[in-house]
This record gives C-alpha cells, structure tokens and sequence, in this order.
C-alpha cells in the first residue's frame, strides 16, 4: 500500500469513528433488579464501546409510568437508537410516538412491543416454553401440575405459557396431567411467585407432583414455598441461567434452566441499535408476524440451551458461570459430573 493509499484508507476508518461516535443508545430498562439484565447490560455496553457509539440508561424500576418519563430523558440526552425492555407493552406506546416523531429507531430488546416499525429482538421464547415443559415431564409424566406464568404484561408469559401448553397438551386432555392451579407472577417477582405457590399448595393439600415456572426467578420462588413445607423430589423449570437456579439445577431442587445467553442477546441488540441509527439494515433479520396486534415487525430471534444436571459443563464451559458458584453446598455423593 502507497502512502496516499494509507493515508486514504486512515481518512475512511477515522470518518467512520466519527460517525459512530456520535451515535448516542440509550437503553430503557424496566426492572434492573433481576440478576439477569446486569449480564445484558454489561454485554451491550461493551459492543458499544467496540462500535464507537456511546451508552446511556435508565431503570424504570418496574413502573410503567416512570419508563415514559425514562424514553423522554433519554432522547433529551441526545439518544439516536432506543433499546428497550418494556414494563407494559401498551404503555409504553407513547414513548414510541416521540420516537418516531424524531426519527428514532426502536429496538424491542427480548420483550415484544407489537406496534409497527418496532425491530424486536429475542430468544425463541415459546421454544424455552416447550423446553421447560419437556423437562418436567420427562421427570414427571403425570400428576398435579401447576403453572406459574409470568408478568400478565410481558408478551413473553403467554408466548412461553403457548409453549409449554404444546408439550403438554396430549396428557392433560388424557387425564394423564391435572392442572390444579395456574397464576401470573406480576412484576415477574420472586416474592409473588412464593405466596402463588404458597396458596395453590394450602389450597391441594399439597398434593403437587410438578411445577412449571416459567423463569429462574418465580422458581426460586416457587422451591422457597416447597421447601418451607418439607416437600421435596417436585420438579421445577425455569429459564435465564441465573447462577442462584443452576446451582439449584446442581442441588437437584430445580430441574431445568433454560439458559439464553444475555451475552449473546446484548451484543446483537448493540449492534442493531448502532445499524439502524446508521440508516442500515440488520444482518440476519427476518420479518415475523405475532403478537396480540398481528404487526408485521423485523426480527431476530436467538436460540435458547435447556441446561440440565446432564450438561451442567455447558455453562461452564461457556464461562457463564464458575464451578465453585454452581457446584456450592452439593453433597459430593450426589453431585452431578459437571461437579466432579
């Protein structure tokens, strides 16, 4: 390469940081508590930063109303691509309106806001759905079955609750499986799941065989419930890959965590933010249709790992989580191998 060649090609990748710099993402997080989206959060950061663009945000703290004022702040602060994890898919509907008003593009991060123009970006969450329910039934076949949903205003309940439905089905109109009770978790809260769970028990006799809950969160709530009973040997799902759940998934006391890696969501949820401020399209996008609206949206939909006792290395493997942290308090008689 001649100088005026390398000096030519400098001028390209520096005007190209240029314009990358000035792509401010801000990212509207609904509820920061749970573990999971400090994981995504650190993730998208990161890709960001490799872009050249900068990272703003705000934590709704589980208010939809707070998450209005949050979008506001964020465009004020000079945002050009909104990522955000809606509370409530329908409140958040005027925020898109400013959005649009500024030529703003939205990225739906892993739950559905069904409104057009929206990109939505997720894990297959009716696969997750079908694999919790796999899981358990391959424990546990017939029986009293309960089924502890999510935040009736997160999409994602009733995508993963379509799911499990699929699994299950064929035994339940056999008789094979009763459902004796089935609830939403509002806010997805461990706490809300626990007294759930607390009542379908007092209200069976405590006559439950499994449970399907559908994230790691509402089944740490769920086991919290079974435990202070003395019962023992239920299976439980969940999904996420929090490390408190696949060390339970250790322990025996959950049996399935249906591991999506936030990584892997942040990083393509970064990037789509930063091409669409660009102007450009998002590799690997593809038009779905669903939702309680029907709207036709772009989007790219992420695989999901269901992580058992039999392939608990996964995870460690991957460098999601350590083997001290997963393995922590199990009996070395009854551990699994990936604890050996």
């Amino acid at each position: 390469m001649n100088l005026k060649h390398a000096l030519l090609t400098a001028g390209l990748l520096a005007s190209a940081a240029a314009v990358h710099a000035q792509v401010v993402v801000g990212v509207s997080w609904s509820n920061f508590q749970e573990e999971r989206w400090k994981t995504d959060e650190a993730a998208i950061k990161a890709e960001l930063a490799k872009r050249g663009a900068t990272y703003v945000s705000a934590d709704a703290g589980g208010s939809p109303e707070k998450q209005l004022a949050d979008v506001d702040g964020l465009i004020a602060k000079g945002a050009k691509a909104l990522v955000i994890l809606a509370m409530d898919k329908d409140a958040i509907v005027p925020a898109l309106a400013k959005a649009k008003q500024r030529n703003i593009p939205v990225v739906a991060y892993d739950r559905l806001i069904d409104q057009p123009g929206v990109f939505y970006i997720t894990f297959d969450n009716q696969e997750v759905g079908r694999m919790q329910a796999r899981a358990v039934f391959s424990v546990k076949p017939t029986g009293n079955y309960v089924m502890i949903k999510g935040s009736p205003t997160d999409p994602n309940a009733d995508f993963l609750r379509a799911g499990q439905q699929e699994v299950l089905a064929p035994a339940i109109k056999s008789g094979a499986i009763k459902i004796v009770g089935e609830e939403y978790t509002e806010g997805w809260k461990p706490e809300v799941a626990q007294k759930n769970m607390e009542q379908i028990l007092t209200r069976n006799n405590n006559k439950v065989d499994a449970v399907v809950a559908s994230n790691d969160g509402t089944a740490g709530g769920v086991v919290a419930a079974l435990s202070a009973r003395g019962i023992s040997g239920v299976p439980v799902s969940g999904q996420d890959g929090d490390q408190a759940a696949l060390n339970r998934v250790a322990l025996g006391t959950q049996t399935v965590s249906v591991w999506k890696d936030a990584r892997d969501l942040g990083r393509e949820a970064a990037d789509a933010a930063v091409d669409l401020a660009s102007g450009k399209p998002v590799p690997g996008s593809k038009k779905w249709t669903g939702g309680e609206h029907k709207v036709t949206l772009d989007s790219k939909f992420l695989k999901p790992v269901a992580i058992t006792r039999a392939n608990l290395d996964t995870v460690v493997k991957a460098g999601w989580i350590t083997k001290d942290n997963l393995c922590r308090g199990v009996d070395a008689a009854k551990a699994p191998a990936a604890c050996k």
